[in-house]
């Protein structure tokens, strides 16, 4: 029996990803092992979820369900993605294209997709599109690298780190541009949590949590998925109703006491790559960075003086100021994320809460993002909660908050 060969594309910073799917699809420009034009595939990736997402929404059409019976849009990232994973595997496919298959997802649930994965390409072709190199599929065969729209070598694994040849000593050497307005002093924790229980559909998700988030601090934010990250987050930025009667203060008022969550979200910084995609005006790098003084999704107001020159220092301090006029939706992805990082930190927030920022990204983009938010850590006031199950090489958290599963809800556990 003929050994099945297994291709990876590494995607660099600057690589068309859509191009690349689309010419895996048709076959035209790449020298793949075998013709998928007879070929039963599947596809693996984000937009594959998101397709089924809208599906739930649109057309209450549940096709794929997720761990506790949940539907996919009521279910956390990683959630989605094994859900996704299991419902492939089942439809036994000649090929599957995974893109970005680890993405999101702790270390036990990478470890489990990895032994699936496995047994799958004794019987299944794999195509890999990835863009860290410490996750490459451990039966890849043979590696392509991919820039702009086109694929510019080949690699065998054995040989493939050494061909990536990025720097890993960035720096931002610019100043912080100083606030445009100055929040009243804080003395209190922004935020305060006494004892927290969350319930949904009567199953706990967390219990007795206790964190305080003081002034400048830099947290992570980490555990399994499924163990309450992001409803522990959507407490913070007022998205969740959870939290009123219970013991939380948010920015020296408790919640629930006359404070409108409008009044919360001024003090907060937010990003999660999936902002990018709510931006599908022709607004320009520098409007983007300016909009973030009026928390708005695109530019409607305008701007002083002052905000446009607070707008153009934080593109010098980014390296971006001759991109200033450039469409920010043509921008390669890592690009886009450093306006959005400027974009949430133009106004100086008391708090920034960035979800799984360097998901995505290329091993150079992902290190020079690091040295962005450490310099952001270490030269402005602005409290940092950093949630990821990666841990980045070089940066430099202050502190760790992990969820704990139990049986009843997740607890908290404060590391250093």
């Amino acid at each position: 029996m003929k050994k099945i060969q297994h291709t990876a594309f590494y995607i660099t910073h600057n690589g068309d990803k859509d191009w690349l799917m689309d010419q895996i699809k048709e076959g035209s420009q790449l020298e793949l092992p075998v013709s998928l034009s007879k070929l039963r595939g599947e596809i693996f990736s984000n937009n594959r979820i998101k397709h089924f997402i809208n599906e739930e929404i649109r057309h209450d059409h549940f096709e794929i369900v997720a761990g506790n019976n949940n539907t996919l849009s009521c279910s956390s990232n990683g959630e989605q993605r094994k859900a996704l994973l299991s419902f492939i595997i089942d439809r036994k496919p000649d090929y599957i294209i995974v893109d970005d298959v680890f993405e999101s997802l702790d270390k036990d649930a990478r470890q489990s997709v990895l032994l699936m994965l496995k047994v799958m390409a004794e019987n299944t072709m794999f195509i890999q599109v990835f863009s860290r190199e410490n996750e490459l599929l451990p039966f890849i065969k043979t590696i392509y690298i991919v820039e702009s729209r086109s694929v510019i070598s080949s690699h065998d694994p054995k040989d493939f780190p050494a061909q990536l040849n990025f720097k890993n000593n960035y720096s931002f050497n610019g100043i912080i541009p100083p606030p445009f307005a100055s929040y009243e002093p804080q003395t209190r924790p922004l935020v305060a949590m006494n004892n927290l229980s969350v319930q949904y559909n009567g199953r706990p998700v967390l219990k007795n949590i206790c964190w305080e988030i003081n002034g400048g601090e830099f947290w992570q934010l980490t555990g399994p998925n499924g163990s309450g990250k992001s409803t522990l987050l959507s407490l913070i930025t007022g998205n969740s109703a959870k939290g009123y009667g219970q013991d939380i203060f948010l920015f020296g008022h408790r919640k629930g006491t006359g404070e409108s969550i409008w009044e919360f979200k001024k003090k907060i910084g937010y990003f999660a790559p999936s902002m990018a995609f709510q931006f599908e005006r022709q607004d320009s790098v520098e409007q983007m960075i300016i909009s973030g003084f009026f928390d708005s999704i695109g530019l409607y107001t305008k701007p002083n003086d002052r905000q446009v020159q607070l707008a153009r220092d934080w593109l010098s301090v980014i390296g971006m100021d001759k991109d200033s006029n450039q469409p920010f939706r043509l921008l390669p992805t890592g690009r886009q994320r450093m306006v959005l990082i400027a974009r949430a930190m133009v106004k100086h927030p008391p708090l920034l809460i960035l979800d799984e920022p360097t998901s995505g990204l290329d091993d150079e983009m992902a290190a020079l993002f690091t040295v962005l938010i450490n310099k952001i850590a270490a030269k402005t006031s602005t409290a940092i909660v950093y949630v990821s199950h990666r841990e980045e090489a070089g940066l430099t958290t202050d502190r760790i908050f992990e969820l704990l599963l139990t049986g009843n809800g997740s607890v908290g556990k404060v590391r250093k």
